[in-house]
């Protein structure tokens, strides 16, 4: 069976090595980018079945991010990283579709844990 080919999407360079070379070990394959003009173009160049990304980045934020995921591909799978989780934040990645919420904590347990549960979700729903 084929991998499923997910995009990651952060600025903090530690963070996207970190967790990409856990969804990696996942058996999913992964490119990386670290801010969201980089994301599109990977997005369009790879068409991928998942994007992960993270709420705060310079220049493009995650919803500005996603507004533009949504124009290439009005269904793509997005989960949304975020280590501010306030409810406006939330409100408009929600109008926009996203399938999942992840308070980004830190690179360890309950944060991998949701992202994990999150992408064999999709991978499933993908394979029906």
């Amino acid at each position: 069976m084929e991998s499923m080919k997910v995009v990651m999407v952060d600025d903090n360079i530690d963070f996207l090595e970190v967790v990409g070379d856990r969804i990696k070990g996942w058996g999913y394959d992964l490119s990386r980018a670290t801010n969201g003009k980089e994301a599109i173009a990977l997005i369009r160049a790879e068409k991928p079945c998942a994007v992960i990304l993270d709420y705060k980045m310079p220049d493009m934020n995650g919803v500005s991010t996603l507004e533009e995921i949504r124009k290439i591909n009005p269904d793509m799978p997005v989960i949304m990283f975020t280590a501010y989780p306030t409810e406006d934040v939330m409100k408009d990645a929600e109008r926009l579709g996203i399938n999942a919420f992840i308070p980004k904590l830190s690179a360890n347990t309950d944060t991998i844990k949701s992202l994990k549960a999150t992408l064999d979700l999709i991978k499933q729903s993908r394979q029906k």
